[in-house]
């Protein structure tokens, strides 16, 4: 790259518009304050109501994928416009950047993308080690040259324009459309796996806060002196595990309860979580009887996790039944002798019983709004 051309494009970010940059970082939090309160309240209706978490996400999701792929359009148009050898430079320039001590998360991933990688693939494939990149990027830069001339050997130039408003404009061939859909395979990957994250972290407060709550327990950020009957905190760590809700229902008598998002392709993700929870807890100065109920998206026909949860004295319960809360406030009346509208209430009550508690859930203090 020219010296004059090398100093006017120092980073990736600087290429992206300030809302680009935001759909990067977002957080669970941002994405709630984004797409707002009702439409989450919807989608936990679903949930409750047997609908699967990713179908209800997915346009989410897809939104942000695609905006995020016209940006990094943009980044690319932008670069090319203002650097003559911007392209031929790019994995170059992503290689400085990922071994400077540090960077953003937002430079990182850009950089990453460039490359063809992600978080995960920069730690199987090159092992977390800044000092492999170089290699790994010569690499890469010579198979891309070796699959465009086998394309142009087969297809011929790739040449045209490409302009975006009336001052950026680019030329563009087999290498900058190879990089660039190289990029956005590589940012859909990193996308989706931070979506799955971060909706999952999400969403397992906000659907165990709103189930408890439907069933008449009372939400305390974190247990007090006196908060000793039908009370509920969300995700506690004990020395052995985090449990992602734990109710007090009564004198001496608790429920863990723990929720994944989980099919039936991951059943030994299911098992283990049958077996992380000791059958006491200790609160304040008090033990606690704890009865563990597991909250799992599916279980696989020939599985044994039910079996073995009531080996454990646990419960495991599918979300995918249409009313699966029932199945909840059955399972307490079976421990403890639980009384609620919900546990005899007919198939046609259910729905509307749940909306009308729904509407009165303080989700927004679940996730710390």
């Amino acid at each position: 790259m020219p010296a004059s051309d090398s100093a006017q494009i120092n980073t990736f970010s600087e290429l992206l518009s300030p809302a680009a940059l935001k759909l990067l970082s977002a957080s669970g939090n941002d994405l709630v304050q984004e797409i707002g309160m009702d439409i989450i309240r919807g989608v936990v209706r679903d949930v409750l109501t047997g609908r699967n978490l990713r179908d209800s996400t997915e346009v989410l999701t897809r939104r942000r994928i695609v905006a995020l792929n016209l940006a990094m359009v943009n980044l690319f148009l932008q670069g090319a416009a203002s650097s003559t050898d911007f392209i031929n430079q790019l994995p170059y320039l992503a290689t400085e950047i990922l071994t400077q001590e540090r960077i953003t998360k937002a430079e990182r991933w850009l950089a990453q993308w460039t490359l063809g990688l992600n978080d995960k693939a920069f730690q199987n494939i090159l092992r977390d080690n800044p000092a492999l990149l170089a290699d790994y990027r010569d690499r890469y830069v010579q198979t891309c040259h070796d699959v465009i001339a086998s394309n142009k050997s087969e297809y011929g130039d790739m040449t045209g324009t490409l302009e975006v408003g009336p001052n950026t404009k680019a030329q563009i061939d087999w290498l900058l459309m190879t990089y660039l859909l190289n990029t956005i395979g590589a940012q859909t990957l990193a996308i989706r796996g931070s979506e799955k994250s971060a909706y999952g972290k999400l969403f397992e407060k906000l659907i165990l806060g709103a189930l408890l709550h439907i069933l008449g327990f009372r939400y305390v950020p974190q247990p007090q002196v006196g908060d000793t009957n039908r009370v509920f905190w969300l995700s506690t760590r004990n020395q052995r595990r985090e449990s992602d809700a734990t109710l007090l229902y009564g004198a001496g008598q608790a429920v863990r309860f723990d929720i994944g998002f989980i099919g039936r392709g991951n059943p030994e993700i299911s098992l283990d979580k049958v077996t992380r929870f000791e059958r006491e807890i200790t609160v304040g100065r008090t033990q606690w009887y704890a009865a563990t109920i597991i909250i799992v998206d599916r279980i696989g026909q020939n599985s044994r996790i039910e079996e073995l949860a009531h080996e454990m004295s646990g419960t495991i319960i599918q979300m995918s039944g249409s009313y699966w809360p029932q199945l909840v406030a059955r399972e307490l009346q079976r421990i403890f002798g639980f009384e609620h509208e919900l546990v005899n209430a007919e198939q046609n009550q259910i729905g509307s019983l749940i909306d009308r508690a729904l509407r009165e859930a303080p989700l927004e203090s679940f996730v710390g709004l």
